[in-house]
């Protein structure tokens, strides 16, 4: 059974610092391109950030770069987005995607976790 299970969302004020977490189950992980979207209220799903198979390179959306990290732990079937310096317009809805790097259309989504930023 593959899943994708978020962790680590919550509410934080301006200027803080949040880790999402998201564990793989099913499948290899070491074969998936791993990234995080995000959705905001009464927006468009957006990619934020996403990482290669094995690590190698990463990819951030400009609004969050120099700001969030993503990172994998193939041993651990993890996967990280570290946020520092969040802002209210981060506030959204978290979700981790797994993307076959065999079979392109292949991809497993988490459910989310929320992430609230205000004061």
């Amino acid at each position: 059974q593959v899943q994708l299970v978020e962790s680590g969302g919550g509410l934080v004020q301006p200027g803080g610092s949040l880790r999402l977490s998201c564990a793989a189950s099913g499948f290899t992980v070491s074969s998936y391109a791993m990234s995080w979207y995000r959705q905001a209220p009464g927006k468009e799903r957006e990619l934020v950030a996403s990482i290669t198979p094995l690590g190698t390179r990463t990819n951030y959306t400009d609004s969050v770069r120099g700001r969030f990290t993503i990172s994998r732990d193939n041993a651990k079937n993890t996967v990280y987005l570290q946020m520092n310096s969040l802002k209210p317009e981060d506030t959204a809805v978290y979700y981790c995607m797994a993307r076959s790097k065999y079979v392109y259309t292949l991809t497993y989504w988490g459910k989310g976790t929320l992430v609230t930023v205000s004061s």
